[in-house]
């Protein structure tokens, strides 16, 4: 062994002893505000991270594609037509006075940034098993880039929407504003339904195989086909507790309608949206103690 190989090996033993390789130990935390704090300011140090992947998230679900962001049109679109086929001319479901079209689809861009982001996010855990026994980040990134990217796609989408009100001649107001704060009031609810699913998929594979029949039902619960209206008044209190339902009505009414939002409906699916999302993410952080043993 040469004279400069084992200096060079006493230099980097001195380094290691001196700047040791940093040992991140994952424990469940207790159901505390401190931890809850603790790890929403470990995940602003990893907002270059959720960035990064949520860009790519993107650029690799339409890379190599002839219709290329098209897809994010496509879907809702889509959908429209069959429902408008369906609802309006067949079974004749009430639409609140406004064209069937454009009523289905102001409920179906809400409804598919929703069901799209859970959809993914519940597998995303899963479908990076290689890189979560790899290396350290906080695991709730990989489902809130499924909820970003999902929500780009719905940025792109709502451009038909644009279109349709402009075919049909419905006005745009300032009320259309409220859509902002109602889509803010969405994406707690689908964020902490992509945290809670994603952390049961670990465990418990039946539930990306129940997803699509779970979404199919939760649908038609929702007001995405026929208006709240249709819903008798002695259910209403109980079919609200559907954050859902509330978010989706007041979507329509904001853009479609031109009104402001009902504050009530509005709140109570905040409200429930944001409990949801507490727990949801306390037991995220529980289970993700254990995530990489049992993926």
């Amino acid at each position: 062994m040469s004279v400069d190989s084992s200096f060079n090996q006493i230099s980097d033993a001195a380094a290691r002893r001196t700047h040791p390789r940093r040992v991140k130990v994952i424990r469940a935390p207790s159901f505390s505000v401190f931890d809850l704090l603790r790890g929403l300011v470990g995940l602003l140090q990893y907002k270059d991270l959720l960035y990064t992947l949520s860009v790519h998230r993107v650029k690799v679900r339409y890379k190599q594609s002839v219709l290329g962001f098209a897809w994010a049109i496509l879907q809702p679109l889509s959908l429209m037509l069959i429902y408008t086929v369906i609802f309006s001319l067949i079974a004749r479901m009430p639409s609140d006075g406004t064209p069937y079209a454009v009523f289905a689809y102001t409920a179906l861009l809400p409804w598919t940034y929703f069901s799209t982001a859970l959809t993914n996010a519940t597998s995303g855990l899963v479908s990076h098993s290689n890189l979560i026994t790899k290396v350290y980040f906080p695991r709730e990134i990989l489902p809130l880039t499924y909820v970003i990217a999902a929500l780009f796609d719905l940025v792109v989408a709502s451009s038909v929407l644009i279109g349709l009100l402009l075919y049909y001649r419905v006005p745009l107001t300032l009320n259309a504003l409220y859509a902002v704060p109602v889509i803010l009031v969405l994406t707690l609810f689908v964020t902490a339904m992509a945290l809670f699913f994603s952390a049961m998929q670990v465990r418990f594979r039946d539930v990306g195989v129940a997803m699509p029949l779970l979404l199919q039902l939760w649908m038609f619960a929702s007001p995405v086909v026929y208006p709240l209206s249709a819903v008798p008044a002695r259910l209403q209190n109980l079919y609200m507790l559907n954050p859902m339902a509330g978010i989706i009505e007041n979507f329509r009414r904001a853009v479609l309608q031109g009104i402001a939002p009902d504050f009530y409906s509005l709140g109570v699916s905040a409200l429930i949206s944001v409990i949801l999302l507490f727990v949801a993410y306390i037991y995220f952080k529980h289970v993700e103690a254990t995530i990489a043993d049992i993926i």
